[in-house]
């Protein structure tokens, strides 16, 4: 499966266009890493679970979507983006989205 964040893949050409494909993580807070990350984040150091709690969400999103790509019976998903929403207090959605498609290769 590729996947692109821009409209088109070199070397290839759309030939049928499957529709909108998207995939969501939601995460949240832990009360015992948050004191940790609260001392960090007074010293200034990077927030290390964070960082890591997001990135692998991100990963997930991506995964969803791709799952969902896959249904349809896509080659690739363009234009994919992610977003990022506060869903509660703690808690974040990381939301990965894009157009699947066929391809052919030139």
């Amino acid at each position: 499966m590729l996947i692109s964040t821009t409209d088109a893949i070199a070397g290839h050409d759309v030939v049928t266009t499957l529709g909108m494909v998207r995939g969501a993580a939601t995460r949240t807070r832990n009360l015992l890493k948050d004191i940790t990350e609260w001392f960090r984040n007074l010293v200034g150091a990077e927030l290390e679970h964070y960082t890591k709690m997001l990135a692998e969400a991100r990963e997930q999103a991506i995964e969803r979507m791709i799952a969902d790509a896959r249904r349809l019976g896509a080659d690739a998903v363009v234009g994919v983006q992610l977003a990022t929403n506060h869903v509660a207090s703690g808690a974040a959605e990381i939301l990965a989205y894009g157009t699947a498609v066929k391809l052919r290769q030139r």
